[in-house]
């Protein structure tokens, strides 16, 4: 009986679990419809703002197209008055010579009045209006391309001032005074042993960590060909086996790990590989954690490039970020993780 009661339990969570899973991708996908809608409205603005401004220029040029014809046929009538004259001309040619000499002074002034009235000088368009017209159009698209995505404006907000703890970090790893840096080096160097010192892999955390609401920060990875990112709870292990010390590789920490151009995402020692983002290097790495979502998110903060997001439900724990310089990697991995200042966009080189 006390069986029978326990599988109906199970079932029922099962249930709950599946509703609960319905209930958040109907409440998502309806943030993701209104948010859709209003990207294209705004599309829909700017398509209406062409259509006006196309309208009109065309407008302009039909006119400017109506009087040039109307000039153009000007001519082609005096054309072919010409031609009658001459004929007239050649069957009287016997004609009293003075009258000749009317007609042809006739003809001259009526020439020299239609090329005057007909000079293409004179057609003129508001060009100068219309390069203050292209003018605004280019001041448009570069205040479009200058504002940040609006995912990055968001993380922005969440920005968090992260601080190395020297005193986690491996024997391996200089952290700068200021704590926003970590440098391998291949000597092992004098410090003093503490039970929170990191001593088989080169990891290093931070001073504080975090324990509610949504914390963003960025670190500079340009340049590397091996290192590891993350968060974790203060209970990662320190010594010991070296997998048990790896990012990712217990259910303390969760870490994306980049190796010679292949992209890795762990946690409980599961890796996730990212084959789509074989080859792609990202100056700078942004990792976003939402204790109310429960989530550690990892993207190339570069474009806001989405690498890997995981989903703990609920933190039981205060999060550190944590990163792993890696080694020298046949000497192409020397240059330093440095913490970025996540509050702004990296400069446009």
């Amino acid at each position: 009986m006390n069986s029978k009661r326990q599988r109906e339990a199970i079932t029922y969570r099962m249930k709950k679990l599946a509703a609960k899973r319905e209930e958040i991708t109907r409440k998502t996908n309806a943030v993701r419809e209104k948010i859709q809608k209003k990207y294209e409205d705004m599309k829909r603005v700017l398509d209406e703002d062409l259509h006006i401004t196309l309208t009109q220029l065309d407008t302009e040029r039909e006119a400017v197209e109506r009087l040039v014809e109307e000039r153009i046929e000007v001519c082609r009538h005096l054309s072919q008055d010409l031609n009658l004259e001459l004929d007239n001309l050649s069957a009287h040619v016997k004609n009293d010579a003075q009258e000749v000499d009317i007609q042809d002074a006739e003809t001259d002034k009526r020439i020299s009045e239609t090329l005057k009235s007909t000079d293409p000088d004179l057609i003129r368009t508001d060009e100068f209006r219309n390069e203050q017209l292209l003018s605004l159009t280019i001041n448009l698209l570069l205040f479009i391309r200058s504002q940040v995505p609006v995912t990055k404006k968001l993380f922005q907000s969440y920005a968090a001032d992260v601080v190395l703890d020297a005193d986690t970090a491996h024997p391996k790893l200089i952290i700068s005074p200021k704590g926003d840096s970590a440098t391998y080096t291949d000597t092992w160097r004098d410090v003093p042993e503490t039970p929170s010192r990191f001593d088989n892999t080169l990891n290093v955390i931070s001073q504080r960590g975090f324990s509610e609401g949504r914390r963003y920060w960025e670190v500079e990875v340009s340049g590397k060909t091996y290192w590891e990112l993350g968060l974790t709870y203060p209970s990662i292990p320190r010594r010991g086996r070296v997998e048990d010390c790896w990012l990712g590789r217990g259910k303390e920490s969760w870490c994306v790990e980049y190796f010679s151009g292949d992209y890795t995402a762990w946690h409980g020692g599961v890796q996730h590989e990212l084959p789509l983002l074989a080859g792609k290097q990202f100056g700078r790495i942004g990792v976003y954690c939402s204790f109310p979502g429960g989530l550690v998110c990892f993207l190339g903060a570069d474009a806001m490039t989405p690498i890997h997001c995981f989903c703990a439900g609920t933190f039981t724990d205060d999060l550190h970020p944590a990163l792993c310089t890696g080694h020298d990697n046949e000497g192409t991995n020397w240059k330093s993780l440095k913490i970025c200042d996540a509050s702004r966009s990296a400069p446009v080189l």
